[in-house]
């Protein structure tokens, strides 16, 4: 109950939770009666409205479960927490190191495991380069993920590769109300949709992923989604997109699109820039580290921002382009949107929240919001010794599985 209460604090900086729980809220707050525990076992909710997301929210990994009297600023090996690892070390860049709890795990009879002594996490930075070269050194056993070309590299070394369709993806987007020389181009719906319609996702999915996934449609709702609408592909019209941009008076302007330095993110960004500049409007790319991107990432006029997997249609939309929320990267601001968004949170049944999903792509594909290009599949790879590490569309491991064999 008092880890709802903080998830509900819409005071807190970037808390993205509370953007999830506007059922159990009033104001920026927990609404009184809105959590009732009858028993030391039992939590029950009172929702205010309908909300189908509710339960795949609060299994997120926003969704944190802090002891009370845990402190993000002590030492790592003195957290508090309810899975089978506790801390050893952890240096934010470098290397987090864990081993299986003296305490007995609560899961072992339902799930198994934990069957591994220590478990290393070590960062090596964006570059693919310098994941292959771990590899090829015998530093690490399996990757946390695998992207583009390096796929088929793994593939060579003899790894072993696991896969899954995702609604993982990349939105290159526009920052409605950002400036830029002293005027804010973006809330231009003119501009926007001559960024869309100057660049192919298919071209974007080709040089950026590999092929590696599949084609979106500008609308951050996937296919694997239960109420996917399918609106038909997004346009591809660079006469038309230099065009628009003559028409909003913006045709010199200069967009910079800036995207992490990794694979995808950094391939697919100059695949974008390549195509604007084809299409008569002036475009550079620059390319950040993750940390530096990262800590600026909600504020930049125009950028690259890759997005997780959720299991239902409507809970990016909720989170990232209602107006105001706290990942709303775009500055989006639509009243119809977002009474489209929660109109959609209160219908449990796929096929009937179908036909307000495909208003909802459509308002967001029209309103020029995001180019979102493709859907990736994801990938892994381990040295063939690694059980239980498959690939998960959310990108999650889970710990208590892992096992070394051979």
């Amino acid at each position: 109950v008092r880890n709802i209460e903080l998830w509900c604090d819409g005071t807190a900086e970037a808390n993205s939770m509370a953007s999830r729980l506007g059922a159990l809220m009033e104001g920026d707050r927990l609404r009184e009666g809105a959590v009732e525990m009858p028993d030391l076992y039992t939590v029950v909710l009172n929702l205010s409205k309908p909300d189908i997301a509710i339960i795949a929210n609060v299994s997120d990994y926003p969704a944190a479960i802090a002891h009370v009297d845990h402190d993000h600023t002590a030492p790592y090996e003195t957290w508090i927490g309810t899975g089978p690892y506790t801390g050893v070390s952890l240096e934010v860049g470098v290397r987090c190191v864990m081993q299986r709890s003296e305490r007995r795990w609560w899961g072992t009879e339902i799930y198994g495991g934990p069957y591994l002594d220590r478990i290393e996490l070590i960062d090596y930075g964006t570059d693919p380069a310098q994941w292959l070269a771990a590899a090829e050194a015998g530093e690490v056993d399996l990757l946390y993920e695998t992207v583009g070309t390096f796929v088929e590299i793994f593939d060579s070394l003899g790894w072993t590769r696991t896969e899954t369709p995702s609604a993982s993806t990349l939105a290159i987007r526009p920052n409605q109300a950002a400036e830029v020389n002293g005027k804010t181009p973006y809330a231009d719906v003119r501009v926007r949709r001559a960024l869309q319609l100057a660049v192919s996702n298919e071209i974007c999915l080709e040089l950026g992923y590999s092929n590696r996934g599949e084609v979106a449609a500008n609308h951050h709702v996937c296919p694997v989604h239960p109420a996917y609408a399918d609106i038909g592909p997004a346009e591809f019209d660079p006469a038309r997109a230099r065009a628009e941009m003559v028409a909003a008076g913006l045709s010199d302007l200069q967009h910079e699109l800036i995207t992490v330095d990794d694979d995808f993110e950094r391939n697919t960004g100059a695949a974008v820039v390549a195509m604007l500049n084809d299409a008569g409007i002036p475009a550079i790319h620059k390319i950040m580290p993750g940390a530096t991107f990262w800590s600026g990432w909600m504020d930049f006029p125009f950028s690259a921002t890759a997005w997780n997997h959720r299991p239902l249609d409507v809970q990016v939309l909720a989170i990232a382009y209602r107006s105001g929320e706290a990942w709303n990267d775009s500055a989006y601001a639509n009243p119809a949107f977002d009474a489209l968004v929660n109109r959609a949170l209160g219908i449990a049944d796929a096929d009937t929240r179908r036909e307000i999903m495909a208003e909802i792509e459509q308002t967001l594909r029209s309103d020029g919001v995001v180019i979102q290009p493709y859907w990736r599949t994801l990938f892994n790879h381990h040295d063939g010794t690694v059980v239980g590490a498959e690939k998960h569309p959310s990108n999650e491991f889970h710990y208590h599985k892992f096992a070394i064999v051979g």
